[in-house]
Parts: C-alpha cells; structure tokens; sequence
C-alpha cells in the first residue's frame, strides 16, 4: 500500500453508503470501474461546446488510476470518437484499455483496438434535424442560440443567448413536441436541450458495462441532469449489494445532482485531485 503522503486528502463521503463505496474500491481495487462524465466532470464547461477539452489534470490522473482499478469508462452523450479527441485520450500510457461509451453507450470506443462499434442512426434524429431552425424560428429563438450535431442525437444549447435561462424555458415545450413527433425524448441540461432517441441513458449503459466485467463496486462522477440516470443505477447496484461511490462535479446550476452524492468536489479540477488522490492510495 505504501504511504500516503500526497497533498489531497481523500474526501469523507457523506453518507453510509458512500462510506461503504469508497472502502471496497480501496479494499478489492482490482474489482472497480471508476465511470465519468465527460462535460463538466472531465472537462470544463465552456460557452462553445467544440472548444471542451479535458482538464489538463485529468488524464494524468487517469493513466495513474486506471491500472490498479478493473476499468475506467467515460460515459458521455457526445460521440465516443469526439469524447476521445477532445480527451486527448488515445494512445496514452496507462490508458490501454480505457473505453469511451458515447452517445450514452450507443456507440464505444475502446482504446485496445482504437476503434468505434455502433448500431445504425435513428431516423428520427435526421427528420428532427431538418425541422429544427424553422422551430427555433417560429418561438423567436432563432439568435444567440446554437445547433449541435452529434450524429445519433441533436442538441441546442442556449448559453449564448442574451438571456439563457428565458430561452432554454422557451424552447422546453416546442422542442419536446418536435421530440415527440418523431419518436425522441428531450434531455435537459445545463443550457442546452437534447433531443434523442428513448431507452439511451447513462443509467442502462453503465448497467451493462458493470455487468460485462463484473465488477465489485463503482465510483461514478457527473454533474448534469444526464447523469441522474447513472445516480440511479448506481443506487440499484447498492441495494443489490453492489458498493458504490457518487461524485458530484461541483455546480450551483444542478443542485439536484449534489443533493444525491456521497462527495461534491470543485468541477473537473476537483475531479482530477480526486482521482490522483485515489490512485496514490491504492
């Protein structure tokens, strides 16, 4: 074990269950997946969202942690080659077999082979697409907000806008009626609205990947409404003796994310001390 003398305490998780979390992953760290986010966890927020790029602690901290746990996943609604580009995360010693579940675990990236496996698009997403400027036309939110493509999914955010809160609740219900119209949802977020097809969540893709390698026990880290799916799943492993640990990648914008986590931490920056703090103990 050796000792620890690092400058970054580990943090005393909240509750007994995230007690529990943090003491198998340290026990038995051959057994556990440590599953982040990639916005706003690894990355900082940043008004264009082409412009993200993982915290310049993150990777370092990663490769450092990855070879003592069973796996590390990134769980993230962008694509999963986008993710790794803007992660900087091919080719990285330590991270041989990091995966990247993109587009919440529609699409996977694994370092070991350096390739994406996905199904076909949704139609829908390419009806939803064509219709989308008249939409944001017709409620008059048409300036300061912005498209993104992200291939299975298509996003607006509204964080440009010369009021961003009054734009995204403007846009809430037109978008969820344009969703509906062609067979998607509407997932919400920090100034930005998704529309993408149901039954992709970072709860049913985290799920999975838990199952695929058996894991022991979990840390998941997020910090937006997409990542409540994952809360949750993490929540169900715990009933079903599975120990898990919730990260909150600390922000004012969603409380509710921080009022269900064992640990809040400082954003990406407070993520990566976490994750360098954890690999020096095991």
């Amino acid at each position: 074990m050796g000792s620890h003398t690092d400058s970054t305490p580990l943090p005393d998780p909240a509750t007994p269950a995230g007690r529990a979390g943090l003491d198998a992953i340290l026990a038995d760290p051959g057994r556990a997946v440590i599953a982040l986010d990639f916005d706003g966890t690894l990355a900082p927020i940043v008004p264009d969202p082409e412009q993200a790029r993982a915290h310049p602690d993150a990777v370092p901290a990663l490769a450092a942690l990855a070879p003592k746990v069973a796996a590390v996943a990134v769980l993230t609604g962008r694509p999963a080659g986008v993710a790794v580009r803007y992660g900087g995360f091919a080719g990285v010693s330590g991270l041989e077999h990091l995966v990247v579940l993109g587009h919440y675990g529609a699409e996977r990236w694994d370092a070991v082979t350096g390739t994406v496996s996905a199904p076909a698009p949704d139609p829908g997403v390419a009806a939803v697409r064509a219709e989308l400027p008249g939409v944001l036309d017709g409620v008059g939110a048409w300036h300061g907000t912005w498209i993104e493509e992200k291939g299975r999914a298509v996003a607006v955010h509204t964080r440009r806008a010369a009021d961003p809160q009054a734009a995204f609740e403007a846009l809430r219900a037109p978008l969820g009626e344009l969703a509906a119209r062609h067979g998607l949802i509407v997932e919400p977020g920090r100034m930005v609205l998704e529309l993408r097809p149901p039954g992709m969540d970072k709860g049913v893709a985290l799920l999975d990947y838990i199952r695929e390698i058996d894991a022991g026990s979990v840390l998941y880290a997020g910090d937006d409404l997409g990542d409540l799916p994952a809360y949750a799943a993490v929540e169900k492993l715990r009933l079903d003796g599975t120990p898990g640990l919730l990260v909150c990648s600390g922000s004012d914008e969603v409380p509710e994310l921080a009022e269900k986590s064992d640990v809040v931490v400082g954003g990406p920056q407070g993520v990566a001390g976490l994750l360098s703090a954890l690999a020096d103990r095991l």
